[in-house]
């Protein structure tokens, strides 16, 4: 960590999303019941597809990655901003800040290539469905996995290596609820060739990683449609479109939040609206995925029926 005014940095003050201590007490309560909802949900999706082999296919196997994914990526974040309500001063160390930052964007990225990573196996799926379980074998499935994983953490890594050897020299306050990069990047000292080059690094990857996993899903989805259009009944193109529905309502709920964001004018971008953003990515978004993918989807359904059943039939 390098020293500025003479002085090491050894903590970080949080500005929060309010000053009101009104509003951090009802924010609280929200906040502790989608945490509970995006756990439950997320835990419990990956145990009903661990445990039911009616859905042990590579759909699910990638489903329960990304609920592992969501419940990691909110866990990095929401349970410091459910102690820093109940804090007056919202205090965070700079080795946990930095862990925090390290494992918020590893899972930001390992979350928009899993969601790519499953629009390629719908486009197999329906484009090729009698090759499908040998073009997705086993061994496929596990390397698209590891890839994102271990590209999710290399960018982590990175990113917070970087950041973390600029010289604090401003402040200490930091004007979010998280340890975010941007903010972070802004308390460092102003006119520095390392600074412009951290940034110029830092919008590079994030620009990278997320038009080249939807430039992925865009592809993909171009391919799905046109091999939707060959089938001749309305009912097959029906049935065939379903099983894209709650991949496409998660892809459609995550990048239009991106979209929104970045298309703002300049004049009316500002850390508050980046603030209510990111409550969106990492609190809302998290809890929605299993609530999408077990409401819309009928053989999730029938596995959570089929496993009720069993439950009760046992406990009789």
């Amino acid at each position: 960590m390098a020293k500025g005014n003479n002085s090491e940095v050894t903590e970080f003050i949080l500005v929060g999303l309010t000053d009101s201590p009104e509003l951090q007490a009802l924010l609280f309560g929200i906040f502790l019941v989608i945490y509970l909802i995006s756990v439950m949900g997320n835990l419990g999706l990956i145990m009903l597809i661990h445990i039911s082999p009616q859905i042990h296919t590579p759909m699910y196997f990638f489903l329960s990655h990304l609920a592992f994914v969501d419940f990691c990526y909110t866990s990095s974040v929401t349970p410091n901003t459910l102690v820093n309500f109940l804090q007056e001063i919202k205090r965070i160390s700079l080795p946990a800040c930095a862990t925090q930052l390290c494992c918020f964007v590893m899972f930001a990225v390992c979350e928009v290539y899993m969601l790519s990573v499953m629009a390629y196996d719908r486009y197999v799926a329906i484009s090729n469905p009698l090759l499908y379980t040998i073009v997705m074998n086993r061994r496929v499935c596990v390397q698209m996995v590891v890839s994102t994983y271990l590209n999710g953490f290399s960018v982590g890594l990175l990113q917070t290596f970087l950041t973390f050897h600029l010289s604090f020299c401003n402040s200490n306050i930091i004007h979010h609820f998280y340890c975010d990069d941007i903010p972070l990047v802004g308390l460092a000292c102003h006119k520095t060739r390392y600074k412009d080059i951290k940034t110029l690094i830092l919008f590079i990857l994030a620009g990278f990683n997320t038009l080249f996993s939807l430039f992925i899903i865009l592809v993909s989805y171009i391919f799905i449609l046109f091999a939707i259009l060959r089938i001749n009944s309305a009912e097959g193109r029906k049935k065939t479109f379903s099983t894209c529905a709650s991949h496409l309502t998660s892809i459609t709920i995550f990048y239009g939040s991106v979209i929104f964001m970045y298309i703002q004018p300049k004049t009316s971008h500002s850390l508050d609206t980046d603030k209510i953003a990111s409550v969106f990515y990492i609190v809302i978004i998290p809890m929605l995925n299993p609530l999408i993918y077990s409401l819309r989807n009928q053989e999730v359904k029938n596995a959570l029926k089929k496993t009720l059943e069993k439950v009760c039939s046992t406990i009789k």
